[in-house]
């Protein structure tokens, strides 16, 4: 390469919860800058999810986490041309692309869901995510068995 990589930039912790993930995630959620009015949305979320899941043992936050983990796929297709052809290749997905699919994934299906605000959409999706339902998880799945039926191209992998 001509240019040498960008470094990463630094991301604080949030203020509630002092975590460098949630930050991210806030960071994705957010539209047009407003950080605050995200950092207001995920909060509100993480509490309807609290109100709505009392009987299980875990944390709010802890929810989420595992919620997170369950729509975190494991192996993506990626196109390669050989020869004229294009073979659907399926590669593993490096660990910080892992998180950012995963709170991609979130965000885009809890926007799409029904619901009368985006704190209440996203508790929805995280929820059903926590619960290995939803869309989210539906397209990690999506990715697997695609990666799955294309492992006869692995030997393409650059």
């Amino acid at each position: 390469m001509r240019k040498s990589k960008p470094k990463k930039r630094i991301i604080l912790p949030d203020p509630k919860f002092s975590d460098v993930l949630v930050t991210r995630f806030v960071n994705n959620l957010m539209y047009s800058g407003k950080k605050s009015t995200a950092f207001n949305v995920f909060y509100d979320a993480i509490e309807v999810v609290a109100q709505k899941m009392k009987d299980s043992d875990k944390a709010p936050l802890e929810i989420w986490k595992k919620a997170l983990e369950n729509i975190t796929p494991q192996v993506e297709v990626k196109s390669r041309r050989v020869g004229g052809a294009t073979f659907q290749v399926p590669i593993e997905v490096r660990a910080d692309r892992k998180i950012a699919l995963s709170m991609k994934n979130l965000i885009l299906y809890s926007r799409k869901r029904g619901g009368k605000s985006m704190s209440d959409k996203l508790a929805a999706e995280i929820m059903a995510a926590f619960n290995e339902e939803g869309g989210a998880f539906k397209r990690k799945e999506d990715m697997h068995k695609m990666a799955e039926a294309n492992k006869a191209f692995a030997h393409f992998r650059f």
